[in-house]
């Protein structure tokens, strides 16, 4: 009940994430004062002013991290600038929140749609956008995002890609 949210997002402050940052989880969350808002991770400036509405944690374990994407009614990436730059290189943690049945809605980055479709996430690009997405009915969005986390990108999954990768190599 502590991590009860309807936006969550996770991740360390990094200046090149901060103008994403501020139009797709600060600004809607201003503009959406009903709404309860979670950002949970480290570095961030200690005067900035988070609205009464946006909660905000200094750490969440690994272990807690299914728990806080349980109870996120959805879920925001905001992709590093040489991740997405280099392009096909998603966080960890987009799996982990799919996995989770969590609605994950994201930035736009090439190769995006190698990993999911627009059925699995929601693409956003402004504050209307996000908010939006959260007047959405996200849960088959986040089905679909599971099942194909599951199908595609467990750790089982990759292992058996790489080994045909070396037997067709030889």
């Amino acid at each position: 009940p502590e991590l009860s949210c309807d936006l969550s997002y996770m991740g360390t402050y990094a200046a090149d994430r901060q103008e994403k940052l501020e139009s797709l989880f600060l600004e809607p969350s201003r503009k959406a004062t009903a709404k309860r808002f979670l950002i949970a991770g480290s570095l961030y400036p200690l005067d900035w002013q988070w609205g009464s509405n946006v909660r905000k944690l200094e750490h969440v374990s690994p272990a807690e991290h299914p728990a806080l994407y349980s109870s996120s009614r959805a879920t925001l990436n905001i992709t590093r600038k040489d991740m997405a730059e280099s392009g096909y290189c998603p966080s960890g943690r987009f799996f982990e929140a799919a996995a989770c049945e969590c609605p994950v809605l994201t930035d736009t980055w090439d190769g995006l749609d190698s990993f999911f479709t627009e059925e699995e996430v929601v693409r956003v690009h402004s504050a209307g956008d996000v908010l939006r997405a959260l007047h959405m009915d996200l849960r088959a969005i986040a089905v679909r995002a599971r099942q194909r986390t599951l199908d595609e990108h467990s750790g089982a999954h990759r292992a058996r890609q790489l080994l045909t990768y070396f037997e067709e190599a030889q």
